[in-house]
């Protein structure tokens, strides 16, 4: 087995900026790197998973329950898995690297339970998708942190910039917030590392932020 590194964060945290820089690093010291994004965008496997961001199962995240979201999310997990990307986590000499994973179910959906329901839904998450359907464990999970606030600037901007529309959770403020919690409460029930991105009120450059997850990440 390879090693298996997830990156993960509230939209607009920079996670696919610093996965990018992050494989660009690793494949400069001569690392052998898969490059994954969840959900598969554009991909038959994430059809149900873009039915429900773009609002047609209903208006408000809330509208999906957790465990049926989660369930969505893990369908074009473990397709893709199946079809692509089995081949490279069973490689030795392979680095996987992801933004969004199961993790990512672990607070998006976490957010949508009662506070006293969270230990429960985590066990039932990880047992579901590492478990019950076999997709592979993370060997580390680095968690993005930054204000809620300058988060939803940075999809907003995305949005303005690229006439991109903003789907069912990026336009949701108040179930970001819950996101934002459920977030530190996954990291530390689970043993992510938190890189906090904006420790002063002002995001750090990214090359300084890869810089310290390249230092977390233990390679």
């Amino acid at each position: 087995m390879g090693r298996f590194i997830v990156i993960e964060g509230l939209d607009g945290s920079g996670k696919t900026t610093q996965g990018k820089l992050l494989a660009e690093r690793l494949r400069g010291e001569g690392k052998k790197v898969r490059e994954l994004s969840f959900p598969c965008y554009g991909e038959k496997s994430a059809t149900l998973v873009e039915m429900y961001l773009s609002g047609e199962l209903g208006a408000s995240p809330s509208d999906t329950n957790g465990y049926a979201a989660s369930m969505l999310y893990a369908a074009d997990r473990y397709i893709s898995y199946a079809t692509d990307w089995k081949k490279d986590i069973l490689d030795p000499d392979c680095i996987v690297l992801a933004t969004r994973y199961t993790t990512a179910n672990a607070y998006h959906q976490l957010s949508k339970r009662p506070r006293e329901e969270w230990d429960s839904f985590l066990t039932w998450l990880y047992d579901f998708e590492f478990t019950k359907i076999g997709l592979p464990r993370p060997d580390c999970v680095v968690l993005l942190s930054m204000n809620q606030r300058i988060s939803s600037e940075n999809v907003k901007g995305r949005s303005e910039k690229t006439g991109q529309k903003m789907d069912i959770h990026e336009k949701d403020t108040e179930y970001l917030l819950r996101c934002a919690e459920a977030a530190i409460f996954a990291a530390e029930a689970d043993g992510w590392k938190v890189i906090q991105c904006a420790p002063e009120g002002t995001l750090l450059p990214a090359e300084i932020i890869n810089d310290r997850i390249r230092e977390i990440i233990e390679l």
